[in-house]
C-alpha cells in the first residue's frame, strides 16, 4: 500500500521536480537509525545475559543432579547378594548402609494367607441368590464387621461385593467353572490375619457361607494363615509377610520358598568404583562448570572482547560459593574433614587441582574415613557427603531472593523496558514523518505557486519585448 507521504510527494513533485517522499524518508531514517541501534544493541546484550545466566544455572543443576545420581549407584556403595535367590533374594533399601553382613539365612516357613471356599453349586451363576440376613466377619482380634445381604444384593456377586466393601482386610471373588459357581475369600498373609465368617441373622441359605473355624459341608478352609519363619545366624524370627525389611538394616529380603535345613549366604559386593575415581570425575566436571563461568564473566578491553556477564554480581557470587567447597567442613569426626585435606586445591582462575599422590596416600592410610566423608551412608548437616555439599551450594546460589534470582529479574525488567522504548521510538518517528510530510507539502504548494507566477512573468516580459521590437 502506498504511504501518505509518498503519495503526496509524488503528486506534488510534478510541480517542483523534488521527490519529497524520499526526502522525508531519509530525514526520518537519519533521526531514527542511531537511536534504534542503541536500543537494539542493548536488547541483544540483555538477551545474551539472560541466556548466559540461565545456562549457568542449568549447568549447576546438571552437575549437582549427576553427582547425586552417580553416588546413588551401586558402583560406590556395593550391592547385597544371595547365593540362592530361588530361596531368598535381597536388594538394597534407600537411605542407609547395609550392616551385619555376611549372614546365614534359613527359610523354615513362608507366610501364607487363609483362604476359604464354598462348595461349588452346579448350574449356579454369579447372579444366583445366596440368601438373606447378616453374616459377621472378624479378622484376627479386630472388631466384628456385619455383612448384610438384602433383596438388593442377594447374589454371589452381591455377597462378594459386600465383603470387599467392608474393607476389613479380606478379598472375596466369585468363580464359575465346570464344577459350578462358588465364593472364595482370601485374607492377608500372617497368622494374625486369620478370620471367621459367622452367621448372625442369616437364613438357612446364607448360613451355608458361614465358617467359624470348623469346615462344613458347604464351606471349607483351603489354606491357613501363618507367619514366615526364618533363622538369621541361628536366631529365629517371625514375620507376617514374605518381604522382610527390618531383619538386616537397609536391606530387603524376599522369601521365595521354604527350605528347612538349607542355609543361604547373604553377602555384599565391594564397590566397583573407588573414591579416587570419584574425585577425578568430580574435579573434571567442576572445572568444566567453572571454565564456562570464567568465559562468560571475562573482562576485556571493550564490549567486543569481554564476556556477556563481565562484572555481573550474580556470577561473582556463584564463583565465590563454588570456591568455598574445598574448605567447607564435610565431617565433624574422622581423619579427614575437608576436600583440601585429601589433595584438592584451587587454582588462580577458580578451577580445581587434584593432587592424586596426596589422595592416594590418604586412601591408603584410612579408606573408611575417606568413604565416610565423601559418601556417607546417611547424609546429614554435619556430614553431607560430596553430593550433599554440592546440593547445599546449589540451594544457596539459587535461593529465591539471592543474587542470581535478582540478576535474572533485573534483566527481565530491562528487556521489557527496552521493548517499550522501541515501541515509543516507533510512535515518535511516525509522528515526525507526519510532521515533515505536512511541512514539505506546504513548501511544495508554495513552490508550485511561485513557479506559476514565474511562468506568467516570463510570458509577459516576452510579450513586452516582442511589442517593442516591432
Amino acid at each position: 500500500m502506498t504511504s501518505v507521504g509518498s503519495s503526496i510527494g509524488s503528486s506534488l513533485g510534478i510541480g517542483s521536480g523534488i521527490d519529497t517522499g524520499a526526502l522525508v524518508s531519509n530525514l526520518v531514517s537519519a533521526v531514527r537509525d542511531p537511536k534504534q541501534k542503541v536500543i537494539t544493541d542493548r536488547q541483544s546484550l540483555n538477551s545474551a545475559r539472560i541466556s548466559a545466566l540461565g545456562s549457568a544455572s542449568s549447568s549447576l543443576d546438571t552437575f549437582a543432579d549427576a553427582l547425586n545420581s552417580l553416588l546413588a549407584g551401586t558402583g560406590y556403595s556395593g550391592t547385597p547378594l544371595s547365593n540362592d535367590p530361588s530361596i531368598a533374594s535381597v536388594s538394597l533399601l534407600p537411605g542407609g548402609e547395609i550392616t551385619g553382613l555376611p549372614a546365614q539365612l534359613r527359610v523354615q516357613q513362608l507366610a501364607s494367607a487363609q483362604t476359604l471356599a464354598s462348595t461349588p453349586v452346579s448350574g449356579a451363576t454369579a447372579s444366583s441368590t445366596v440368601g438373606l440376613g447378616t453374616l459377621t466377619l472378624k479378622v484376627g482380634t479386630g472388631a466384628d464387621v456385619p455383612i448384610e445381604i438384602t433383596s438388593a444384593n442377594n447374589s454371589y456377586t452381591g455377597l462378594a461385593k459386600a465383603i470387599n466393601d467392608a474393607n476389613a482386610g479380606v478379598t472375596a471373588t466369585v468363580i464359575t467353572d465346570n464344577q459350578g459357581t462358588r465364593l472364595v475369600i482370601k485374607g492377608a498373609t500372617g497368622e494374625a490375619n486369620n478370620f471367621t465368617l459367622t452367621n448372625a441373622t442369616g437364613d438357612a441359605d446364607l448360613a451355608k457361607f458361614a465358617w467359624d473355624g470348623t469346615d462344613s459341608g458347604t464351606m471349607k478352609k483351603l489354606a491357613t494363615a501363618q507367619d514366615s519363619i526364618i533363622q538369621l545366624d541361628g536366631v529365629e524370627q517371625r514375620y507376617s509377610s514374605n518381604t522382610i525389611d527390618t531383619a538386616i538394616p537397609n536391606m530387603r529380603i524376599d522369601l521365595n520358598k521354604a527350605a528347612p535345613g538349607t542355609d543361604v549366604s547373604l553377602t555384599k559386593s565391594e564397590p566397583t568404583t573407588s573414591m579416587r575415581d570419584l574425585m577425578v570425575e568430580f574435579v573434571n566436571a567442576y572445572n568444566t562448570l567453572m571454565k564456562g563461568l570464567n568465559t562468560a564473566s571475562a573482562a576485556g578491553a571493550d564490549s567486543s572482547t569481554s564476556g556477556v556477564l563481565a562484572g555481573d554480581p550474580a556470577v561473582r557470587d556463584m564463583k565465590r560459593q563454588l570456591s568455598q567447597m574445598t574448605s567447607a567442613g564435610m565431617a565433624t569426626t574422622g581423619a579427614y574433614k575437608t576436600l583440601s585435606e585429601i589433595g584438592v586445591s584451587t587454582n588462580r582462575d577458580g578451577t580445581l587441582k587434584l593432587d592424586t599422590a596426596l589422595l592416594d596416600k590418604a586412601i591408603a592410610a584410612n579408606p573408611t574415613a575417606i568413604t565416610q566423608m565423601l559418601n556417607p551412608a546417611v547424609s546429614k548437616a554435619t556430614n553431607p557427603g560430596l553430593a550433599g555439599l554440592m546440593d547445599g551450594v546449589r540451594d544457596r546460589i539459587q535461593v529465591k531472593d539471592g543474587s542470581l534470582a535478582s540478576a535474572q529479574a533485573k534483566y527481565a525488567k530491562l528487556g521489557e523496558s527496552l521493548t517499550e522504548q522501541l515501541e515509543k521510538l516507533d510512535t515518535q518517528m511516525a509522528n515526525y514523518q507526519t510532521q515533515l510530510t505536512a511541512v514539505y507539502s506546504k513548501m511544495e504548494s508554495r513552490l508550485t505557486a511561485m513557479k506559476a507566477t514565474q511562468s506568467y512573468l516570463e510570458q509577459q516580459i516576452a510579450a513586452w519585448n516582442s511589442s517593442s521590437d516591432s
